[in-house]
C-alpha cells in the first residue's frame, strides 16, 4: 500500500499542485489505511465493505469536510490504480460521501470596509519595527482586486504578472493544478509597481522567478506569516470586528466575488475569474447578493407602513 500510495503521489506531483495538496493527499490516504482491519496487505484487501467501516471510524471524529475531502483523495487514489491497471474497478462508489453544507459567502461587512482597508495601511504605521506598506498594500490588494486565494499568492513569482499596458495581467496557479490568467486593472498594476520599487531599495533586483511577496528580511513569504500579515492589517484598520469569524484572508476574495456579483456579472464569469470547479460555487455569489438586495427592500421604512395598513 505505501509503495502505491508513493506512486500516485509521484504522478500527482507532475501536475504542480501546492505542496499543501500533496500534503493533504498523503494524510488522508494514511489515516485510512491505518483505520482498516485487519490491516491490509495488498491493495485487494480493501473492498467495499472494509472501505465503508475504515470511513465510518474516520467520520466518528471529523467534519463532513473533512471526511469529504479524504472521500475525493481515495476516489483520485483509485481511479490512478485503475488508470494504471492495478486493479479493475474504483470502489469508492459504494463508500458514502458526506452531504457538505453549501457555500455561504463572507465577504468583509461594511460598504466602505476594503477603503478603509487599504487607505489604512497605506500609511506607515510607526508602531511598527519595520514598516512596509507597498508590500502590505499588494498583499490585500492581490486578493480584494482579482481574488487570488492564499496558496495562489504564495506561488506567485515577479513574472507571473505581465503583459502590455492597459492589458495587464496576473498568471496564477490555480487550485488543482487548474491555472488561469486574471486581468488586472491600472490600480493594482500601480501597486505591485511600488511594492517592486520598494524591493528594489531594500534588497535589490530580482529575476523573474524570484517568489512575489517576501518579509521583511526578503525570504519568501509562508502560509503562517502570510496570514498574521493580513490580520495586522484589520488591527491597524480597525475593522477587525468587520471580519467574520473563521475567515481572515478568505473573507477578500469573497469581497471580490460578492462586488464582482454586485455589478452585474454572471456565475459564469466568476468562475472563471476565481477558478472555481463548480458554477454551483459561483452562483452562490450571486444569490447572496440577491438576499441581501430584497433584505434591503425589506428595510424600507415606507414598506413597513405599508404592512401596518393591512
Amino acid at each position: 500500500m505505501a509503495e502505491l500510495i508513493d506512486e500516485f503521489l509521484a504522478a500527482r506531483a507532475t501536475r504542480k499542485p501546492s505542496v499543501h495538496t500533496l500534503a493533504a493527499y498523503r494524510r488522508d490516504l494514511h489515516l485510512v489505511v491505518q483505520l482498516v482491519e485487519p490491516a491490509p496487505v495488498t491493495v485487494s484487501d480493501l473492498s467495499p465493505r472494509v472501505l465503508r467501516s475504515a470511513f465510518a471510524r474516520f467520520a466518528g471524529s471529523r467534519s463532513p469536510a473533512s471526511v469529504s475531502r479524504a472521500w475525493s483523495s481515495w476516489n483520485a487514489f483509485f481511479t490512478f490504480l485503475v488508470t494504471e491497471q492495478v486493479i479493475p474497478g474504483n470502489p469508492m462508489s459504494v463508500v458514502d460521501k458526506p452531504r457538505t453544507s453549501a457555500l455561504v459567502p463572507k465577504p468583509l461587512r461594511g460598504e466602505d470596509t476594503p477603503e478603509v482597508l487599504l487607505r489604512a495601511v497605506s500609511t506607515a504605521d510607526d508602531s511598527q519595527r519595520d514598516p512596509w506598506p507597498e508590500r502590505d498594500v499588494v498583499v490585500l490588494a492581490l486578493a480584494l482586486c482579482a481574488g487570488l486565494r492564499l496558496s495562489e499568492m504564495l506561488a506567485l513569482r515577479v513574472g507571473s504578472v505581465s503583459g502590455r499596458p492597459g492589458e495587464r495581467r496576473v498568471e496564477v496557479a490555480g487550485k488543482g493544478g487548474r491555472p488561469r490568467v486574471v486581468p488586472i486593472e491600472a490600480g493594482l498594476d500601480a501597486a505591485v509597481v511600488r511594492y517592486l520599487e520598494s524591493r528594489r531599495v531594500r534588497f535589490g533586483r530580482v529575476g523573474a522567478t524570484a517568489p512575489l511577496l517576501v518579509d521583511r528580511r526578503g525570504v519568501a513569504l509562508q502560509r503562517g506569516g502570510l496570514q498574521y500579515l493580513v490580520r495586522s492589517c484589520y488591527r491597524r484598520a480597525g475593522v477587525g470586528d468587520r471580519v467574520p469569524r473563521g475567515a481572515q484572508l478568505h473573507a477578500l476574495r469573497h469581497t471580490f466575488a460578492t462586488r464582482l456579483a454586485e455589478d452585474g456579472a454572471n456565475a459564469s464569469e466568476i468562475m472563471r475569474l476565481l477558478g472555481h470547479a463548480s458554477l454551483a460555487t459561483s452562483q452562490s455569489y450571486i444569490e447572496v447578493t440577491a438576499e441581501q438586495q430584497r433584505a434591503a427592500v425589506q428595510a424600507n421604512r415606507t414598506n413597513r407602513v405599508l404592512s401596518e395598513l393591512g
